[in-house]
């Protein structure tokens, strides 16, 4: 037994002076909510209107076949988390398992991904503030916004656990009471303002059925309609589930939390986006929804609830405030990742007393201002050039997860895992076994999802809008390339 006057390691909280090092302060509730809440934004409940319209109620079958191909990404990244945590996982197990420059371009698309999203975001914040107040100026909100997050995420990732639970929570909840307000309104048969009545029948009795624009077709207007060209829709949707793997660097117990909070997407898809778009189809008819407005608000509109607007109102407002602040903690541990390979300033991998690269977390915060005032100043180049760039980033960035996997497995089974990992001295078919979290039939689903991901790009060719982004990706990707070949140059 050990003596009571021998020194005791220091707790590695956020509130403890400890050497500087990453701390694993976030527990599994944190970890849970912030699996969950990724999968729920303003995409869901405003971005929906727009998938249903494309495909009417086979948008289900839509949402369900995009959510299968976004759980088996993230069990990709989860099997090398699990094995292997540490921040910035996706540049981190690039570098590791591919190569130098497959790290550089997987940091740097994800980091530049996360500061355009952040930048819609936090330019938006304030239509939603002027609802209440409309006096404040929308850069004035923008700032305020800016400014506490980046203060929350200063203090220690305990406090940005703990930001993300309760935003998580305020979201659930709402999804929860729209879904369980549907379903009264369908069982004891209320009335409602459009005088269909709310069934389950609606999906497939209503105006073409349950495919009403077929697999895909072309609209009167000439734009491509149907099931396959709303599964561009619905993947961008799904952006932020892979935030679970930049966290396990910082997670008390990765092997336990990570892959339960992996597993629990798939039902968090069959129950927030399905569930709750199936009731929405049910007691609205999917062709009254017209994307003036929430559905969430539809359906409360309908049966009389008219405050209905105010409340998806505050949770939308706590949506962006979620989407920034989960942005700006994936970005300052990119960057910290990306500098401890060498593939950014080294100063980007210093940490304050709590932890946090605060050099990464204040460099990220100062480029979102700046592409917030360019959003303010140029909204159409921001738009229509810059999201174009965030669009397509997230499909680069799935696509370099699968790929990653395969190079992982491949080095794992050459016996070239990791010194401090279990798989250590273990090769050929043991060290493949010896995986903590397999991801699910491993030979094939990576070129399966890989296949799938170039469909979704080949779908986004046939729509204005999302075929720039096509152009900018193949620019973006350019630039990234010739970027690593300057700096590789430098030294």
């Amino acid at each position: 037994m050990a003596s009571e006057n021998t020194a005791k390691k220091p707790r590695e909280t956020d509130d403890v002076p400890v050497p500087a090092t990453l701390r694993k302060s976030l527990k599994n509730r944190h970890i849970q909510l912030i699996a969950l809440g990724g999968a729920i934004g303003t995409g869901l409940f405003y971005g929906s209107s727009e998938s249903i319209a494309l495909a009417g109620p086979s948008i289900l079958l839509a949402y369900l076949i995009g959510g299968l191909a976004i759980f088996m990404i993230v069990r990709a990244l989860s099997e090398m988390s699990v094995e292997d945590p540490k921040a910035g996982a996706f540049s981190y197990y690039a570098t590791r398992y591919w190569s130098k420059r497959a790290g550089f371009i997987s940091g740097w698309n994800y980091w530049f991904n996360y500061i355009l999203v952040s930048m819609v975001e936090l330019a938006v914040v304030g239509s939603f503030v002027n609802y209440w107040f409309p006096a404040i100026p929308t850069w004035v909100s923008a700032a305020v916004f800016l400014v506490v997050i980046c203060a929350a995420n200063l203090l220690g990732v305990s406090k940005f656990g703990e930001f993300e639970f309760w935003f998580a929570i305020i979201k659930i909840v709402a999804v929860i009471a729209m879904i369980l307000g549907g379903l009264a309104v369908i069982v004891f048969a209320l009335p409602t303002d459009s005088g269909a009545k709310a069934t389950f029948a609606n999906w497939f009795a209503v105006d073409g059925g349950f495919f009403p624009h077929g697999l895909m077709g072309r609209a009167s207007d000439g734009s491509w309609t149907g099931l396959l060209m709303a599964l561009v829709v619905v993947m961008f949707s799904f952006g932020g589930t892979e935030l679970i793997g930049i966290t396990a660097g910082e997670t008390e117990d990765p092997k336990t939390t990570i892959p339960r909070a992996t597993n629990d997407i798939i039902w968090r898809i069959l129950v927030f986006y399905i569930g709750a778009l199936g009731v929405i189809m049910a007691v609205v008819p999917w062709d009254q929804i017209d994307g003036k407005s929430s559905p969430f608000v539809q359906i409360f509109d309908s049966v009389g609830v008219h405050a209905a607007a105010g409340i998806l109102n505050f949770v939308c407002l706590t949506a962006v405030m979620s989407v920034y602040n989960s942005g700006l903690y994936a970005n300052s541990r990119m960057l910290y990742s990306l500098a401890k390979q060498g593939n950014a300033p080294a100063y980007l991998g210093r940490l304050n007393k709590h932890g946090v690269p605060v050099a990464g977390v204040l460099t990220s915060a100062v480029i979102t201002a700046i592409a917030v005032v360019v959003v303010f100043v140029w909204p159409e180049f921001a738009f229509n050039y810059l999201m174009s760039i965030a669009t397509i980033a997230g499909i680069i960035n799935w696509t370099m997860i699968m790929i990653t996997e395969m190079k992982f497995r491949r080095v794992v089974a050459a016996g070239g895992a990791p010194a401090d990992t279990a798989l250590a001295g273990l090769s050929g078919s043991e060290a493949l076994d010896a995986i903590h979290f397999k991801l699910p039939f491993a030979r094939v689903t990576p070129w399966v999802v890989l296949a799938f991901l170039a469909l979704v790009v080949v779908l986004m060719c046939f729509s204005p809008s999302y075929r720039v982004a096509v152009i900018a990706g193949v620019i973006w990707l350019a630039i990234l390339f010739v970027a690593y070949q300057l700096t590789q140059a430098r030294k």
